[in-house]
């Protein structure tokens, strides 16, 4: 009962994210709906927040590095009554909803993201000083696998192994396709479990939509940073955009949209 709690969550965040793009006439479609069912198990069953209360000082924090991939996490916060659904619509319009995440924008975004690799960075610096103040909250931070070409992510790797930063979990989302093409063609990148294994972190491997392996989602080792690399498909539930890199940055046209939500409502 539980997990078609969240497969009813995950499907109608996808259909408002076909919507939103659509909407918007541009956007990041594949990766946006690869990642939504693992930000409705953060937001529903791991992170330690209140909608009502979005600075409450005891929450979670959550960054999102990929921030093209807004479109997913927007629609999450507003399943779970952070702000109206109706903001949905501003997507990438005046005034609206921003194409990258921005923060003070709209509630539940705690950090301003764009440029690839930058995200962890940002997120070690938050889970310092929440060990330096001895505040208990945890830092998650969801960053892309083509954000593993960027030397800034693995000074931030570093950083964390460094300081021990057992407070940080970060979720790969590793669906092996950037912007020109799968990742292990434009830069080879296995074995990721290892590589981060020899820096010293914590490595965990899920299937990134399978809701029963993201249990692991709360894993934590003493003294160690954890990182989940969670296996994703790119597209996830419409079925002429998964694994296919075309869609990274494409937006569906009337006859696509219409294609892509009855493949999601199960029509």
């Amino acid at each position: 009962m539980r997990s078609e709690f969240l497969i009813e969550k995950a499907r109608k965040v996808r259909v408002e994210v076909v919507d939103m793009i659509y909407n918007a006439g541009s956007g990041h479609s594949g990766g946006s709906l690869g990642v939504v069912d693992l930000l409705v198990y953060l937001y529903f069953r791991v992170l330690k927040v209140k909608p009502s209360k979005p600075l409450w000082e005891g929450r979670d924090r959550f960054v999102l590095s990929n921030g093209h991939v807004c479109p997913a996490l927007y629609a999450v916060l507003a399943e779970k009554g952070f702000f109206d659904k109706r903001l949905l619509k501003t997507l990438r319009k005046l005034n609206g909803l921003q194409g990258h995440p921005e923060r003070g924008s709209v509630a539940g975004v705690e950090v301003s993201s764009g440029p690839l690799g930058l995200g962890l960075s940002v997120a070690c610096g938050m889970a310092l000083k929440a060990r330096m103040d001895g505040e208990k909250h945890r830092v998650y931070c969801m960053v892309s696998d083509g954000e593993q070409d960027e030397g800034s992510t693995w000074e931030a790797v570093m950083f964390a192994s460094k300081y021990k930063l057992d407070n940080l979990t970060v979720v790969i989302d590793r669906n092996g396709i950037q912007l020109s093409g799968p990742t292990e063609k434009v830069m080879p990148l296995e074995s990721l479990k290892r590589k981060y294994e020899a820096f010293n972190w914590n490595v965990v491997e899920i299937n990134g939509h399978d809701f029963n392996e993201m249990k692991k989602l709360k894993t934590r080792v003493k003294g160690k940073p954890t990182v989940v690399i969670a296996r994703t498909i790119l597209g996830k539930g419409v079925s002429f955009m998964e694994n296919n890199f075309e869609w990274h940055g494409r937006a569906p046209s009337k006859e696509e949209r219409d294609k892509a939500v009855r493949e999601l409502m199960g029509g």
